[in-house]
């Protein structure tokens, strides 16, 4: 082993190689020299460091050796193969990749109070939509929608929910604005549409055999009207001061290169807000189609996907009545109109009883009914203080006549009493609500003393569940949301 270890290093010290990679002697670098050959040579320790360079040199002439015997072929890229060449792609030769486009874009709520949101190009109405939800901590319901206004115009529209923010602010005049608002009745005409459309029209569709239907073809008819390729469809936010209308339920066609010429607009009038939205709506079908059955599906499809498993509610008729347990535990069904009365107002006296606040070093005091009942309602989303009749039909028909949608108020008559705002069948109806004496305490009532409650957020509970002397139960409440 030591010999032929001494061997291999002589062979690579005294032979060096030629520029053909050949050996000078014709005998190749790794080649074993015969024994008579060998020179006399110290002979090495094996605790000795051994020079290891020469065996460096052999490899890189083993491998010159190697690659001298193909056939040259020219480099088409020389520069990226010398050691001290520069790289050819350096840092800053690269464009950087094109960045997201981004906007900023100011949102208004119904208050007045504005938010400015940076957005992207690709952004939806859906999108800046669930964005205000998370930033304002409200309670995403999936009616949550972005509304065009245009207020030196007088029209506004609620954006479907696959529209792009960008593409239609590009549209709008320095003196539009974005608001965010509620609309329970966005897409109320799949789950109920005999409330939206003629019982005759929808009787047509579902007694068709295969063949096109008159509502079927109706809104392809509105194609004389107006060429919605390029045109949206407004309603009027004061059709008879600002154009004349000979009712308060206008509509107009509005081409998107209009901004602030009136001129140019198609305005429309229909008799009632029924037909109005009939109207509307079936627009609304003959732009978009498909797409507004695919934005219904959608929060539907998210939520089964999100809660694959829920549990079972037990569905209460209208003829029924719930008792409210106000203790926090789940309320019973009962039959008896006159039993769940006598239930509710035990469970008033019971609330009352352990409705306690601490005063300023820590201890328990009890709060005087009478002071409790007058303010704690007024930290609910659903009541609106001191606005007239007016105002709160116009909260109304701006957040969707869906059955059910309510608000509470202040009664302009009556100081002490409040009013009940609540839309049913598309019409708005308004119930008083009295303050009566019982024992000494006072109690809020809407049939005469019938039913009794300490406060108003007995009552709205007990009316979310319980029909009653109301026309629907209590479904959806209006709520303005500051930015």
């Amino acid at each position: 082993m030591d010999a032929s270890l001494e061997s291999l290093c002589a062979a690579a010290e005294t032979a060096p190689l030629l520029r053909n990679g050949q050996h000078p002697r014709g005998r190749p670098p790794g080649a074993r020299p015969l024994q008579g050959q060998v020179a006399p040579r110290q002979r090495l320790q094996r605790s000795q460091p051994m020079h290891i360079l020469a065996v460096r040199r052999l490899h890189q002439g083993d491998q010159q050796l190697r690659t001298s015997s193909l056939p040259a072929i020219p480099n088409p890229f020389p520069e990226l193969c010398g050691p001290g060449s520069p790289p050819a792609l350096t840092p800053g030769s690269v464009p950087p990749g094109p960045a997201a486009a981004k906007q900023d874009v100011k949102v208004f709520s119904e208050d007045g109070t504005s938010k400015v949101v940076e957005i992207l190009a690709d952004t939806t109405a859906r999108d800046l939509c669930q964005l205000l939800v998370y930033r304002s901590h409200c309670v995403d319901d999936n009616s949550w929608t972005l509304v065009e206004h245009h207020p030196h115009l007088g029209l506004e529209r609620c954006l479907e929910d696959h529209e792009l923010v960008v593409q239609v602010e590009s549209t709008m005049a320095s003196e539009s604005q974005f608001l965010f608002r509620k609309n329970y009745a966005k897409y109320e005409f799949f789950k109920n549409p005999t409330n939206f459309f003629p019982e005759q029209m929808v009787t047509w569709c579902q007694q068709s055999n295969g063949s096109q239907t008159q509502l079927l073809q109706e809104p392809r008819h509105l194609q004389l009207l107006a060429d919605l390729e390029d045109s949206r469809i407004f309603s009027l936010v004061a059709g008879r001061k600002q154009y004349g209308a000979p009712t308060d339920y206008g509509f107009c066609i509005k081409p998107n290169r209009v901004r602030n010429e009136a001129k140019e607009l198609r305005l429309l009038c229909a008799e009632d807000e029924q037909s109005r939205t009939c109207w509307m709506t079936a627009f609304r079908l003959l732009k978009y189609g498909m797409l507004l059955y695919q934005n219904y599906r959608i929060p539907q499809q998210r939520k089964a996907m999100l809660s694959p498993f829920s549990t079972p509610v037990r569905s209460v008729s209208e003829n029924s009545l719930v008792a409210m347990d106000f203790s926090g535990q789940t309320g019973r069904v009962i039959e008896n109109p006159a039993e769940a009365q006598s239930a509710a107002l035990e469970e008033g006296h019971a609330w009352r009883k352990r409705s306690t606040r601490m005063n300023i070093l820590g201890s328990q005091s009890p709060l005087h009914p009478s002071t409790l009942s007058t303010v704690i309602h007024r930290t609910q989303h659903w009541f609106h203080g001191r606005i007239s009749r007016e105002e709160s039909h116009r909260i109304i028909k701006q957040q969707g006549l869906v059955d059910g949608l309510f608000l509470l108020r202040d009664s302009q008559s009556n100081p002490k009493a409040f009013v009940l705002t609540l839309c049913h069948h598309q019409k708005i109806k308004n119930f008083q609500i009295l303050p009566c004496e019982d024992d000494g305490q006072t109690f809020f009532s809407l049939d005469d003393g019938n039913t009794k409650f300490s406060d108003l957020i007995q009552l709205v509970d007990f009316y979310q569940l319980n029909k009653g002397v109301l026309p629907c139960r209590l479904k959806h409440h209006c709520i303005r949301v500051a930015l």
